[in-house]
Formats: C-alpha cells, structure tokens, sequence
C-alpha cells in the first residue's frame, strides 16, 4: 500500500492525460465513423484488463471470455429489441415475427425492464463464473487443461446460440434503434456511448490498479507462483482464484453491454473460440503482467486488423499468427516489457564503460614496463 501512495501523483497525472485523449482529443479530431470505431476498441481493452488481471497476475490462462462477453451482450441485445418493439407497438422483435414466433419467450420478459436488464448484465455472468470457478478450482484443475475446458466452454456456448431461433441463430441481433430511450441514429447520443464506455475503461483500470497493489493482489501473485505454500499458509488458492476470475468475466460482460449499441450487432461469431482467442493475443502482444499493456495491446490488435483488414482482407490472419509468435517467443513480458529492457540495458552501459577503461589503461602501462 506503501508503493500505491507513493507513485499516486503519477497515477492521477495518468488518468488526467488518458481522459482528456478521450473526452476531448478524440471526439475532436475523429470523424463519427472513427469515434465509433475507437468505442469499439475500447470495449476491447475492457474485457483485456480482466484477462490481466486473471491470467497475468493469476496465471490463469483464460480462453473462454467470449462466453461472459456474449453474455452480457445478448442480455443487452434482447432488451434493446424489446424496447424497439414496444415503441413501434408490437408484442415481439422483428425478427421473431418473420420466423413465426408470435409470444415473447419466457426468459426474454424479465429483460423488459432497463433495472433487470443491468442486474443481468452484472450478475448472471459473474454467478456463472463463480459456479465455474468454485467447480474446476476446488479440483485443483489448472494449467492447459483449465484452458482446454474454458476454451470447451466458448465452442459450446456459440453452438447454443446458433440452433437458438429465439435469439436470431447464426444471424444474431442487430438493428437496434434505441439505447434506454435515446435514439442510436443521432450522432450526438452515439458520442455518448463512447463517453460512457471511456469512463467504464477508465474505472475498471482503477479498481484493477487498486486490486493489484491491495494484500488480495499480492496474494493472487502468491498463487500463480507458490500456489502448494499459499495452502502451506492457510489460505486457500481456489477462493483466490475464483475472485480473479468473477471479476474478469464481470469486465467481460460490462464490455459485451457496451459493444451491441456501438457496434449494432452481436451474433454467435462474436462470442466464440475465435473472438476468445483474440482477446488473449491482444493481453500477450501488450504485456500480461502490467497494468495497461493488456489494453493498449487489445486496442492496438483491434486497430491493427480494421486497419489491414481494409487492405489485405486475407492476410490479417497471418499477420496475428506471426506477431503473437514473436512476441511470445522472444518478448514473453510483451511491449509493455520492452521499456524495462531498455531500463536495464541504460543501467548497465554506465557500470561497463568505466571498468574498460580501467582495464585497457592497465594493460597499456604493463606493456610499456615490460
């Protein structure tokens, strides 16, 4: 705690320079298309701070975040075309009336109301995360397996959602006209929700900062590395884990909410292995274990492929592939990691120079004397 009040002037002097890129800089300079865009990628680097904090400071390598994404999203999703449909007066969405369906499925009522839909986005994926957690935890289950069966998780959940006719299938839901009363077609409330998820990025880094320098974060680190002397200790690593990871699907639901109103659509291909998968490179490229390389990391990832999507459609792929092998076979920390490699690289010329002056001066008065 020492440590988190001693550096606290830079951390406010941070959070003041981040906020003004976002809340003037950005809306500035960007057009309507970029700012969404920019919205997008911040979603992103939301669910990237739990994954930091659930796999770089807990070791849990977690491959399933699109479920606790699609999560939330689909939660969100379902209100906003109930609320479309109430406004145009009808009983169902739209896309339940083409398909026949004429009476609102039972688990789509409660999502009527804007309270329950927020209650849900919070805590239906946070209960199932604990349940998870609490169920593989508790067994001791670690390592590549928990990723092999987080990762199960994130396949399954897609497929659910595609033989699922009352949530679009494999189309998803999209056209979304509304965002709790404020129509999504006017640029002034769009800018909104990119103020809205900014600020939401900006809180979960503070409470993620708070949790890594609080006696829970050193505890978390206590596990990844000694996990048999944490239990040699009396605690027990499985409730520590389990918090590491609720919080990280929170994050992950949050973003999902935030995402269907910028973005427009959520579909089965958003929430899948694919899109799990890519959260992770972006947390890796940016450097897993510090506080903000999983997002600029997970923003960067997402730039870099709208950017080169554009140009190269099909080579994107490989470009992901490639960079995520270089980086986490010669920069395990990430680019977060390279600053300090140049820290240290700049401690030591110092030390060097003057001890090979030393030496060669030596050596030339002993060749002289001899």
């Amino acid at each position: 705690m020492k440590d988190y009040f001693s550096g606290s002037w830079k951390v406010w002097a941070g959070f003041g320079v981040a906020a003004i890129l976002l809340f003037a800089v950005a809306p500035a300079v960007l057009s309507d298309f970029r700012l969404n865009l920019l919205g997008k990628f911040l979603c992103f680097g939301i669910v990237a701070v739990g994954i930091g904090l659930a796999w770089g400071r807990g070791g849990m390598l977690t491959l399933g975040q699109g479920v606790y994404f699609g999560l939330g999203a689909y939660i969100m999703a379902m209100h906003l075309k109930i609320s479309d449909a109430e406004l145009r007066g009808d009983d169902v969405p739209d896309f339940m009336q083409i398909a026949g369906i004429s009476d609102l499925p039972g688990y789509w009522t409660p999502f009527a109301s804007p309270v329950v839909t927020i209650l849900g986005i919070l805590l239906v994926p946070t209960f199932l995360a604990i349940l998870l957690g609490l169920g593989v935890f508790k067994r001791r289950v670690k390592g590549a397996y928990f990723a092999i069966l987080s990762q199960a998780l994130a396949a399954a959940f897609a497929i659910l959602l595609i033989g699922q006719q009352t949530t679009g299938g494999s189309n998803g839901l999209n056209r979304f006209r509304s965002f709790f009363g404020l129509a999504l077609n006017d640029p002034v409330n769009r800018q909104l929700l990119f103020f809205i998820t900014a600020a939401i990025l900006l809180a979960v880094v503070a409470i993620t900062r708070q949790l890594m320098y609080s006696r829970y974060g050193e505890l978390l680190v206590a596990v990844r590395d000694q996990e048999e002397r944490v239990r040699f200790l009396g605690y027990d690593p499985a409730n520590v884990k389990v918090v590491a990871y609720a919080i990280a699907a929170l994050f992950a639901s949050i973003a999902g909410a935030m995402f269907v109103p910028i973005v427009g659509i959520i579909s089965p291909a958003d929430v899948g292995i694919v899109p799990s998968i890519a959260f992770l490179i972006g947390v890796a490229i940016g450097g897993r274990t510090t506080l903000l390389g999983p997002v600029l990391g997970a923003i960067a990832v997402a730039w870099a492929q709208t950017s080169l999507s554009e140009n190269f459609p099909s080579g994107w792929t490989y470009a992901q592939g490639i960079l995520f092998i270089v980086v986490v076979g010669f920069f395990p920390a990430g680019l977060a990691g390279l600053g300090a490699l140049v820290k240290w690289r700049r401690r030591r010329a110092p030390d060097s120079s003057p001890t090979g002056d030393i030496d060669e001066h030596t050596d030339s008065k002993v060749g002289a004397s001899s």
